[in-house]
């Protein structure tokens, strides 16, 4: 026996590979891979290699995640990423599968990622003669009048055979016999059903009963049967069957229709008076389907709905109804209606993710494929056809594939992840049914930076205002930029742009590539260096690198750091002492001599002032404070002296002043004796004069020149702040004999003094800074003049 099954199993192996290679060749042939297998085969067995019959190199199957693609119930096969041989995964059962179809196939879909890839193969389950055919009832009692005429037909139940194709029942035998012969009638998808046909009268007298065994056979090698034992009883005379009143009957119902409702109503007649006359109704040959989803009103006939009706899984239905009277001998008669179920929309589309590429670049090109979407519905017709599109103002959309029902979602327009980095890509799948029915699926998309912005500084120009004497290696001010990308794309490194004036200015910064801060490596001098401009570079990391640069103006703040230098009187020696004769016979207010100096600072630090620090007689002598200027208070008598000392102390204003000294010898001498000394120092003075001024003459001119030059770059700069200032330099008349200068301007209603040395006038004033300025009534609304103000400034 078991030699026996060794051999059948053999013979239906070399009969699966003839027809597996069979249906390769003919898959091949037409453009798709198809296999067969026999259902019932065990867990494990190789169905074919799919990677070599794809032509797809096997050692890349791992790494590029080849897969089935299968939805939430367990797989019936999987694919073995080493190799690509394609294995049956679990039990596979052609009746639970495809059921009453006459060809079983199973579309699988196959999955390469990256780059994606997909390819359809089709597996072929062939039936195996697994099931014996059987009746609905293990016997059958037939009630036949005994003036039944030969020809009458009695259909009985088919048996059923959930095996298909030649596996399924083929033929019926019935067991010899006087009076009975059997037909069999092929209803399409219904199978093949038994009908009972008299070929002779019955005798009741004769015999009252008769008993028959009715066997189905498949067409399976070997064949298998069923048997049902048929009873006939042979009944007294009711000579007329129930007739229906229409030759057909036929009806429509909309799916998902409420149980209970009506779908017809069939009516047949009896023309036999009493019992025989009383027609019931009831199923005929009917599968156990029909059973469950349809009711027969045994007195009325009416056929209402008694299951839930899905058009997906049937659209259509044939119902045998059999009419029966009531005599002692009922006739039956049988009628079949035809019930066809019409679509609704109830299935709304469904959308599968088959790939998804969540990350994207910033810079990739429209038309890039982000997703692979399967969008399937179940409906028919207008209910079936789906409109997919991507909702919101989003920069993707999606268009279909050639394979039907595949759908990709790619890129439609530029990507910037600076303006957005995360996009919820929602998919809408509507059909055209009505009411429509819709799905969303949402997908992330994650936009990945690239290095597509340069870094910004947070001002288009920098001013920054240093005060001089700064401490050397210590930062000073700062630049700072941003970048609008992420990651080393966003890192901003500083340097100093070197040029050709970087080695008599920017030598002297040196700037915190990671901060941007910048140092100063030496003191600023403001009397050497008043302003300068250099520029900072800030260059990202990305690559290739970004960067773009900014102009720094640095203006120099003066501090009180020169003390007055005394430029007459001047000896000889270089010392501040100078002798002045006058005659004694002067008046009070006689001119003796004026003290001149001056100070390298500038405003209040440069604002020198004199007083009398000594002096012999204090009623004699008397020192503007403002000019410098030493006059007789009264006249001389004969009493007085004839020498006298004054010692002459010239500060700055400064908030801790520097001061110089200056020694004044006033001889007093008899009148004809200052004509004479006056012709000798006329002529010693004219020569010291005449030096002095030479060397007076050139340093005005070189600090004019400096100061015209920094007074055209102040008005470029206030002009590109566009500020308000309504400037007047007014050069003050009566400075006499005082290195002095003022500058006046106006800035809203406040009028302002700048004042400072004629020896400095390339000064630059530094807008918002008052340390050297003087704040004036306006003259629009005072009505007093102010009184006028000379400052030295040093």
């Amino acid at each position: 026996m078991e030699q026996s099954g060794q051999d059948s199993w053999r013979q239906e192996s070399k009969w699966m590979v003839l027809v597996l290679s069979l249906s390769l060749i003919f898959g091949e042939a037409s453009g798709q891979i198809i296999y067969s297998i026999s259902e019932e085969i065990k867990e494990g067995t190789a169905v074919g290699n799919i990677a070599k019959d794809l032509g797809i190199d096997p050692s890349i199957l791992q790494a590029r995640g080849f897969r089935i693609v299968s939805g939430s119930t367990e797989p019936l096969f999987q694919v073995n990423r080493n190799d690509g041989i394609l294995y049956v995964n679990r039990n596979i059962d052609r009746e639970e599968i495809c059921q009453r179809t006459s060809a079983c196939l199973i579309n699988l879909k196959t999955v390469l990622e990256n780059p994606l890839e997909i390819h359809y193969v089709a597996v072929e389950v062939l039936d195996v003669n697994d099931h014996s055919p059987s009746f609905p009832e293990d016997n059958k009692r037939i009630e036949i009048s005994e003036s039944t005429l030969p020809g009458t037909r009695f259909q009985l139940h088919a048996a059923l055979d959930p095996d298909g194709g030649l596996n399924s029942v083929q033929q019926y035998k019935l067991s010899a016999n006087n009076h009975f012969r059997l037909e069999v009638k092929d209803r399409g998808k219904d199978g093949k059903v038994p009908i009972l046909q008299l070929q002779s009268p019955l005798d009741r007298e004769a015999s009252r009963s008769h008993k028959l065994l009715l066997t189905a056979l498949d067409g399976g090698k070997p064949p298998k049967s069923g048997s049902m034992d048929i009873f006939i009883d042979v009944l007294d005379v009711n000579d007329n069957a129930p007739v229906f009143t229409k030759d057909v009957y036929a009806a429509d119902i909309h799916e998902n229709a409420p149980i209970g409702t009506i779908v017809i109503r069939v009516n047949a007649t009896d023309m036999d008076d009493g019992l025989n006359g009383d027609v019931s109704y009831s199923f005929g040959n009917v599968n156990s389907k029909v059973r469950e989803l349809f009711n027969v009103d045994l007195i009325t006939g009416e056929i209402t709905v008694k299951g839930q009706l899905d058009y997906e899984l049937d659209d259509s239905y044939e119902i045998d109804i059999q009419a029966s009277d009531s005599g002692a001998f009922p006739f039956r008669t049988d009628k079949s209606v035809s019930v066809n179920i019409k679509d609704i929309n109830d299935n709304a589309p469904v959308i599968e993710v088959t790939s998804l590429s969540n990350t994207i670049s910033e810079n990739a090109r429209p038309g890039t494929t982000v997703a692979l979407l399967s969008i399937t519905d179940l409906d028919s017709g207008v209910n079936g056809k789906v409109l997919s599109f991507v909702k919101g103002d989003v920069p993707f959309t999606i268009t279909p594939s050639i394979q039907d029902n595949m759908y990709t979602v790619v890129t439609k327009a530029q990507l910037d992840r600076e303006h957005t980095s995360i996009y919820d890509v929602t998919v809408i799948a509507k059909d055209a049914g009505e009411p429509a029915l819709a799905t969303e699926k949402t997908l992330r998309v994650i936009v990945s930076d690239v290095n597509d912005n340069r870094p910004q500084f947070s001002l288009r120009q920098y001013n920054f205002y240093v005060t001089e004497n700064n401490p050397a290696g210590v930062s000073v001010f700062s630049v700072i930029a941003s970048d609008h990308d992420e990651g080393d794309n966003a890192f901003i490194s500083y340097h100093i742009l070197r040029d050709a004036y970087a080695n008599t200015v920017t030598s002297f910064l040196n700037v915190n590539s990671e901060s941007g801060d910048i140092l100063a490596l030496k003191s600023f001098d403001f009397e050497t260096l008043k302003t300068f401009q250099f520029q900072v570079v800030a260059t990202d990391s990305g690559t290739p690198s970004l960067s773009s640069n900014v102009t720094v103006n640095v203006f120099i703040l003066d501090q009180n750091d020169n003390a007055p230098v005394i430029l007459y009187p001047v000896s000889s020696n270089g010392s501040a002492e100078g002798v002045e004769e006058i005659p004694r016979n002067v008046n009070a207010g006689h001119l003796v001599t004026k003290v001149r100096a001056y100070d390298a600072d500038i405003g209040y630090n440069g604002w020198l002032l004199f007083s009398l620090q000594e002096v012999t007689d204090h009623s004699l002598f008397g020192l503007d404070r403002y000019t410098g200027q030493i006059r007789t208070l009264r006249s001389f008598t004969e009493t007085d002296e004839a020498q006298h000392k004054l010692v002459i102390l010239v500060k700055d204003n400064g908030n801790v002043s520097l001061s110089a000294t200056a020694t004044v010898i006033v001889k007093v001498v008899e009148p004809k004796e200052a004509f004479a000394a006056s012709d000798v120092k006329s002529a010693t003075a004219d020569e010291e004069d005449n030096n002095v001024t030479f060397y007076l003459m050139i340093t005005l001119g070189s600090v004019s020149t400096l100061f015209l030059i920094s007074i055209i770059v102040l008005i470029a700069m206030q002009c590109s702040k566009s500020t308000d200032y309504t400037s007047k330099y007014l050069q003050e008349p009566n400075y006499d004999g005082t290195l002095c200068h003022s500058i006046q301007y106006r800035s809203g209603e406040k009028r302002y003094m700048l004042v400072g040395p004629r020896m400095s006038v390339g000064s630059t004033i530094v807008p918002g800074s008052h340390a050297n300025t003087l704040m004036l009534p306006d003259r629009r609304t005072a009505g007093e003049k102010p009184a006028p103000v000379c400052i030295v400034a040093g």
